[in-house]
């Protein structure tokens, strides 16, 4: 036998039941893989199998997930080439599959309330397999959304234990999903649009024509199908088309969306960002993480051989690995403009890896020193990660690596010697130079040489009337940036997600602002001369106009900026849900998305036009005075100097830009109290089971709080670096909580 586990105890030489029940499960494995696959598989009788498992030999789970999600349609494949290999290299394959929930079906439904939650029962139901059945390693088949850094956590926190107890380290393998293929409408169905796009412009809607063939031209995904709904309901607000139209366009464009072979989805949503991470943290295989198909039997041979490198090596453990690359995938994430998510989800990796990290950890890194921007990524021009992929798997570029070099050419502080699944340092695999280069790729480059602006990722705001919220610079152009920077905006409040999505639908949104009577005359004049850039309308012209007159001409110019606040979708609210829709609902809006940020203690993935500040803590359920918001509240937007205040109305109508220092817990009692009840009564739509409770906080992670607690490893930051004290904005009068 080639390998035998050497360290710790072994339950399978003792304990007969186990040698008595599971060989049967193995040689069921194998047998598929022969008469599946028509792999030859050496001598695997339940004698065979049995004699491992007594004497030691790697037991190796084969993580796969559940076939109802479009990233592991294929798995079967994957997981039957893994145990044949797993078997001929000495190793005892086993296999078990986990749900993964899809965010696209959850979306815009209170699915969404139990996908955070999904994340921290995957980590506890990998720890709880790994353990009942005492399996040494693992070789994932990982999928999309948060379920790849869950499987990660779990397995960094039994690796942390079961090292504490003197057992063997736990040893993983990442074989990330393939990249869905993007659909393409057909002509008959884009005729038909272009139909519609004209006859909104002969019935005077031009934004609604605008909208529509700018949705055309995304590749078909999930996320522009959420366009199109968008639009096509204006459009039929408008009575442009009717009801029956409606569902048609909208079935025609579901079933021409997804490949047929899955994958996840090309977008660079928290599913490829998730990806690029788990890659950075060393994880995932480079044969393997970037593929526009399941891995061939060579690809996935490399893999399990290069896995039997180190199961003896306890530097290549699960946690060690993980947490050496912590600041690696840090950058690589900030550097590829990933997900918003993945603040919470790299949080919660280390947490259950026992390091003490936050938000604010993951903010030094990225800032100290910025990092650029190299991934020139679009979903209209051809340049989504399928086609990353494709230069990939081309051999023109190589993925991380390419990814690591660039950034090592930018000065960015990469740790080369940190440990991967290959059995090697990034060092190690640097040292080959071949095709490592960005500019490699002549012909649609994806991964730049040339950074496009010197900074990217997720910046961590503070404010007086919140401690912490994030916002995706990244997903901003910096004319975008310009736009809203420095901005006095009108708050717009949504008790939940779903007053919102119907809000945001309504062809007569604005019109909420617009009778509003905190607006007054002076009030808009001061905005107006506040958000006002040179060289726009000037302000003598737009001072003589009345009330309704003004606030129209600040819409039209751009003057008037609306920020939505979505309020009551925390962690312990409703599961803290993506409020992906409502950023779509802004998007397919081109009136509404040139005016409008969106404030939430939900959580998104990625942004609207406008800055997308989400995972504000603390949230509303718990106090936050995110939950005390009205609409014709006034939010300074700064996103240069990382902050977001409400203003003194007043002060503002006499030309002063100051924070309020009203006490709102007193102002706002019992609209406070109302609002709590309601939030109360809506949390019971969610199954109690999986209601998230006894968690921290979005900027700790959204893990279990004796996670966090047992959490207790510093994390070696420079010296000097101070988090924000934790309790300065809770001495605020603005920040409150019901008795």
């Amino acid at each position: 036998m080639s390998v035998i586990v050497e360290r710790g105890s072994n339950p399978y030489r003792d304990n007969v039941q186990g040698k008595a029940n599971e060989p049967i499960t193995v040689a069921g494995l194998l047998d598929r893989a022969e008469q599946i696959l028509s792999i030859q598989v050496p001598d695997h009788g339940l004698e065979a199998i049995y004699d491992r498992l007594h004497e030691n030999a790697p037991r190796v789970a084969i993580i796969g997930g559940s076939s109802d999600h479009p990233a592991h349609i294929l798995d079967q494949g994957i997981v039957l080439r893994a145990a044949a290999r797993i078997w001929q290299r000495g190793g005892v394959p086993f296999y078990f599959g986990i749900p993964v929930l899809c965010d696209g079906t959850a979306q815009d439904n209170v699915g969404m309330s139990y996908s955070l939650h999904s994340r921290n029962l995957t980590a506890e139901s990998v720890v709880n397999q790994m353990e009942a059945h005492s399996y040494h390693g693992a070789f994932v088949v990982s999928g999309c959304d948060k379920t790849p850094l869950g499987i990660a956590s779990g397995l960094a926190l039994l690796d942390r234990v079961r090292q504490r107890r003197g057992d063997a380290p736990v040893f993983a393998t990442f074989s990330p999903a393939h990249v869905l293929r993007g659909g393409i409408i057909p002509p008959d169905l884009m005729a038909d649009l272009e139909a519609v796009a004209c006859r909104a412009e002969s019935q005077g809607h031009p934004e609604i024509a605008l909208d529509l063939r700018e949705a055309s031209r995304y590749i078909l995904q999930c996320i522009a199908n959420s366009a199109f709904q968008g639009v096509l309901t204006r459009a039929r607000q408008q009575g442009i088309v009717s009801v029956a139209e409606h569902e048609d366009y909208e079935r025609r464009l579901a079933v021409h969306t997804c490949h047929p072979d899955g994958g996840v989805c090309a977008f660079n949503g928290t599913g490829n960002s998730i990806r690029h991470v788990v890659s950075a943290l060393g994880l995932a295989h480079p044969a393997v993480e970037l593929l526009t198909g399941p891995p061939d039997a060579a690809r996935v041979n490399r893999v399990v051989d290069d896995l039997f490198s180190y199961v003896n090596r306890p530097e290549y453990s699960a946690s060690n690995i993980l947490v050496a690359n912590f600041a690696n995938a840090v950058r690589v994430h900030s550097a590829t403009g990933g997900s918003t998510n993945l603040m919470m989800h790299l949080v919660a990796a280390m947490l259950y890896a026992g390091y003490e990290v936050d938000v604010w950890t993951i903010d030094h890194i990225r800032r100290n020193p910025s990092v650029p921007d190299v991934l020139n990524y679009s979903l209209t021009q051809g340049r989504d990660i399928f086609a990353l992929a494709q230069q990939c798997q081309a051999g023109i570029i190589r993925g991380m690596e390419t990814v690591f070099y660039e950034l090592i050419r930018q000065s960015v502080p990469m740790d080369v010697d940190a440990p991967t699944v290959t059995g090697h340092s990034w060092r190690e695999r640097l040292a080959d130079t071949a095709h490592l280069s960005a500019s490699g790729v002549t012909d649609n480059p994806i991964l730049l040489s040339e950074p496009r602006r010197p900074f990217s990722g997720i910046d961590v705001l503070q404010g007086n009337f919140f401690e912490s919220a994030v916002v995706k610079l990244s997903g901003m152009s910096s004319e975008q940036l310009a736009h809203f920077d420095d901005q006095v905006g009108v708050v717009l409040f949504f008790e939940n997600e779903d007053e919102a999505n119907a809000g945001l639908l309504d062809v007569h949104v604005l019109d909420r602002l617009r009778g509003h009577p905190t607006l007054t005359l002076d009030l808009l004049r001061a905005l107006a001369a506040h958000n006002r850039p040179e060289g726009s309308t000037p302000l003598a012209t737009l001072q003589t106009l009345e009330r309704d007159e003004l606030f129209d001409s600040m819409v039209t110019a751009g003057l008037l900026k609306v920020v939505v606040v979505i309020s009551g979708q925390g962690p312990e609210a409703f599961g803290m849900p993506e409020m992906f829709t409502s950023m779509q609902h802004i998007n397919a809006n081109r009136e509404l998305r040139k005016l409008t940020a969106l404030i939430s203690d939900g959580r998104y993935s990625g942004t609207s036009y406008g800055a997308a500040v989400g995972h504000v803590t603390p949230e509303a359920m718990n106090g936050g005075a995110i939950g005390l918001l009205e609409t014709g509240d006034l939010l300074h937007i700064q996103l240069t100097d990382r902050r977001i205040d409400l203003l003194d109305p007043q002060a503002l109508a006499a030309g002063q830009v100051r924070r309020w220092d009203a006490d709102l817990r007193t102002l706002r009692r019992d609209l406070g109290d109302e609002r709590q009840q309601r939030i109360l009564e809506r949390r019971r739509q969610v199954v109690a089971t999986n209601r998230m409770h006894d968690v921290t906080d979005a900027s700790r992670g959204v893990v279990p709080l004796v996670v966090a607690e047992e959490a207790t490893q510093p994390y070696n930051l420079p010296e000097g670096f101070q988090p924000p004290r934790r309790s300065s904005l809770s001495e605020s009068s603005l920040i409150v909580g019901w008795d």
